[in-house]
This record gives structure tokens, sequence and C-alpha cells, in this order.
């Protein structure tokens, strides 16, 4: 198996634990927070897509989805266009209200960019330094597996999330 298969092996798995947590579900469901601070599915799942737009596509070196294909608009969060979510308040998870079908559209679109990116993807490669604010430095692999596990944790945060709300 190649790494770029592995890669893209781990993003399927989250894939494929969105599309069962977010189908069906409706806008109200979608925005439930189990507790006063406590996150609710809509908010986690853009949250992941938008670390998950934003850190490849740097990594990678091309447009975020997001504004490039018109998500930004098309979602209509009142929040700005670079924002992933990191470290909102409360009142800015309120903010994120959307439907199942809005979620899984911009969560695809992101998806279908990653398995063209992950594509490209060397065992050479891994070693490229990413992004330099960070001491150690953050080559490509660290930023991959990172990005895996983010949107992994994120996903079982909703699933959960959906069970406590079933």
């Amino acid at each position: 198996m190649k790494t770029s298969e592995l890669l893209l092996d781990a993003h399927s798995r989250v894939q494929e634990v969105l599309h069962d947590v977010v189908t069906g579900l409706d806008d109200k469901t979608l925005a439930a927070r189990p507790g006063d601070s406590a996150n609710s599915i809509a908010w986690l799942v853009w949250h992941l897509t938008r670390v998950q737009d934003d850190h490849l596509a740097g990594a990678g070196g091309y447009d975020q989805v997001y504004t490039a294909d018109g998500w930004h608009e098309r979602l209509g969060l009142p929040l700005p266009a670079a924002d992933t979510g990191y470290a909102h308040t409360s009142d800015q998870v309120a903010l994120v209200q959307l439907s199942a079908d809005q979620l899984l559209g911009y969560y695809d679109a992101v998806h279908a960019r990653t398995v063209q990116f992950l594509a490209t993807v060397t065992d050479e490669g891994l070693d490229r330094i990413v992004d330099k604010r960070w001491n150690p430095p953050v080559s490509l692999g660290v930023r991959l597996v990172s990005v895996i596990d983010d949107c992994a944790q994120h996903a079982g945060q909703a699933a959960y999330v959906k069970g406590l709300l079933s």
C-alpha cells in the first residue's frame, strides 16, 4: 500500500462516519447542544471540514474549497471566510446553523479535493516543511496525520452528541 492510499483510507473513514451521523438529521437536531457550552453536531462537522480544507490547502499550495468554490457564501454563516472555528466562544458555536445537505455538501467537496491532493503525496515529500510558525517546523507528514487525528476526534464527538440526543 502506498502512503497516499493509506492517508486516503483514513480520510474515507471520516467521511463514512460523518455521513452516518448527519444523514437524516433535521436542522434542529444538528444545532442542538447537549450543554450550554457544548458543541453541536453542525459546529463539529463544519469545524472539522474547515480545518481539513484550511490545513490541506496550505500544505498543498492550493486555494481552499470554502472560498474558491463559493461555500462561504452558500453556507451564509456570519463568520469571516478565514474562520475555522478554532477557539470559538459559546456564542460563536451557536452561530453555526446548517442543514445536513449543507454540511455534507461542503464536506464532500473538501473530501474530493483532499483525494486529488493525496494522490500527489509521495514518501519523499513527507519531510517537506509546510508550516514554519511552529518549533520544530511542521512537515507535510506531521500535518497530514494531525488533520486526520483532528477530523477523527471531531467525527467521533459528533457521533457521541447524536447518541446523547437520540
